[in-house]
C-alpha cells in the first residue's frame, strides 16, 4: 500500500471515529451526520426543482424565486463575468463552471461549460483588469478573461499558502484600493496557530507582491464586502464549536487595519474562551467586538451589499448574508438568507429567503449571494447543487445594478 493511500485511509478512519464520538456524546444528532459530511467532504443532499423551491421557500412580498440552475453539484462562490455570465466555484469538484446568461428569457441559464479544471479546492473568485483571480486551497492564480471567456495559461500569483486543517477554503475579492483581499481560516476549532497567516485577512498587489496581514483573530471568515455608502469593510465569521447549542454567536465584523477580532482567546462579544486561558499578547492588543451577532452555529458565509433601488418595502442600506446552517446543534438552525439593515440604531437582521429547513429536514444550504447585471439576486446552494434567482415583481420596481464604485472594476481595463 503506497504512502498516499495509507494517509487517505487514516483520515477516513479518524473522521468516522470523530463522528462516532460526537454522536455518542449527544453533541451531534443523527440528522446532522449529512450536514457534517457536507461540510467536510462536500456530500450533497436531494436535488431541487422550480416546483419544490416555490412550494417550500419563501420571500418577502414583492419578490419572486426561480431555480436558475439545478445542475451545479457542490456550487459555492459566485461571480459575474463582464459579459453577464455567472461563474460558480466547485471546490470538491476542482473546477470553475460558467452558466451562460439567460438570453431566451425562460428563467434558467442557457448552458453550462467548464472554465478551468484540475484545481486544488478552488473557492473565492473575482475580476480585476481583465483577469479572473481564483483562490485555491494553497495558492492564488489568475487567467486572462478579457475576451469574455477564460483564455491563455493559468498563472500562479501566490503560492505556498497554508491549506491544511479544518478551514481550508479561501475567499478572494478585489478592494476599492485596487488590492486583492484574501481570507485564510484557522486549522482547528480552537488552538494556537503556528503560522501567523492563519485566521486572518490578507491583501496583496494584483501581481502577488507586497502581501500583508490586514486583520487577525478571524476564525473562519468566508464572506466579505464593502459598504457602498462609506467604504467600510465587513466580514462574516463562524464561531467555535463544542460550547453548547447557543454559544458563541457567529459574527459580522467591521474589518479595520491592524485590529484583532478575538479568536482563539475570545468569543462572541469578547467573552474569554474557557479552553485557552489569558491572551499572551494582551499587552499588545485588545479584541474588537462584533458589529453584529448572528445566532450560534448559523454559519454565515457569503455577504453582499446590494443595490436596492426600486425594491418594495424598507431596504435602504442592506446587505444579504447566506446562513449555511448548523451541523452541530441538537436542533438544526440557520439555513436561509437574511437581510442586514444598517441604520442609526445599529444593524437589524431579518429573514429574506427562508424555508430550506422543513420539519427538521434540511432541503438546502445557502453559500453565497451576488447581484446580477439587471439587479436580480443569485444564491448558491452546495447541498442541492443549485443556484436560485430572486427578482423584484412589484409594478414599476425593477432593480437596476449600480455601475459606479467597486462594482464597475470588472470592466475597467485590459490585462496587466
Amino acid at each position: 500500500m503506497n504512502k498516499l493511500l495509507k494517509i487517505a485511509l487514516a483520515i477516513v478512519v479518524l473522521l468516522l471515529a470523530t463522528l462516532g464520538l460526537l454522536l455518542a456524546s449527544g453533541v451531534v444528532s443523527p440528522g446532522s451526520f449529512r450536514m457534517l459530511a457536507n461540510v467536510m467532504l462536500g456530500v450533497e443532499g436531494p436535488a431541487t426543482s422550480d416546483s419544490t423551491a416555490r412550494e417550500r421557500l419563501s420571500l418577502p412580498p414583492g419578490f419572486s424565486l426561480q431555480v436558475y440552475a439545478d445542475d451545479v453539484p457542490g456550487a459555492r462562490m459566485l461571480s459575474f463575468t463582464p459579459a453577464g455570465d455567472l461563474l460558480v466555484s466547485r471546490p470538491h469538484k476542482g473546477d470553475i463552471v460558467l452558466l451562460r446568461r439567460d438570453a431566451n428569457g425562460d428563467g434558467r441559464h442557457d448552458g453550462r461549460e467548464s472554465v478551468i479544471g484540475d484545481l486544488k479546492r478552488p473557492h473565492g473568485m473575482d475580476f480585476y483588469r481583465g483577469w479572473l483571480y481564483i483562490a485555491e486551497r494553497d495558492r492564488v492564480g489568475r487567467i486572462n478573461f478579457s475576451s469574455g471567456r477564460g483564455i491563455g495559461r493559468y498563472r500562479e500569483v501566490l503560492r505556498e499558502l497554508p491549506g491544511d486543517g479544518n478551514h481550508w477554503s479561501k475567499t478572494l475579492r478585489t478592494g476599492p484600493d485596487g488590492l486583492i483581499y484574501l481570507t485564510v481560516g484557522s486549522t482547528c476549532n480552537i488552538c494556537e496557530e503556528r503560522d501567523p497567516r492563519r485566521a486572518t485577512m490578507m491583501r496583496f498587489r494584483p501581481d502577488g507582491r507586497d502581501t500583508e496581514i490586514v486583520a487577525t483573530g478571524l476564525r473562519n471568515s468566508v464572506g466579505f464586502d464593502w459598504a457602498p455608502w462609506d467604504g467600510a469593510l465587513y466580514a462574516t465569521d463562524n464561531g467555535r464549536d463544542m460550547l453548547g447549542d447557543n454559544f458563541p454567536a457567529c459574527e459580522l465584523n467591521r474589518i479595520e487595519q491592524g485590529k484583532f477580532y478575538g479568536w482563539p482567546y475570545f468569543n462572541d462579544a469578547n467573552v474569554p474562551d474557557p479552553d485557552m486561558g489569558p491572551d499572551p499578547l494582551s499587552s499588545q492588543r485588545t479584541p474588537s467586538a462584533p458589529a453584529h451577532r448572528f445566532r450560534a452555529h448559523n454559519s454565515p458565509l457569503g455577504i453582499r451589499f446590494v443595490d436596492t433601488r426600486g425594491w418594495p418595502g424598507d431596504y435602504d442600506r442592506v446587505a444579504l448574508v447566506a446562513l449555511h446552517g448548523s451541523w452541530n446543534r441538537s436542533t438544526p438552525d440557520g439555513y436561509k438568507v437574511v437581510s442586514l439593515h444598517f441604520n442609526g440604531n445599529g444593524i437589524e437582521e431579518r429573514d429574506f429567503l427562508n424555508g430550506f429547513l422543513h420539519d427538521k429536514t434540511v432541503l438546502g444550504r445557502p453559500v453565497d449571494v451576488t447581484q446580477g447585471p439587471n439587479g436580480d439576486i443569485f444564491v448558491s446552494d452546495d447541498y442541492a447543487g443549485a443556484v436560485y434567482r430572486i427578482s423584484v415583481v412589484a409594478a414599476g420596481s425593477k432593480a437596476v445594478l449600480a455601475t459606479e464604485g467597486t462594482r464597475d472594476r470588472v470592466n475597467s481595463a485590459q490585462p496587466e
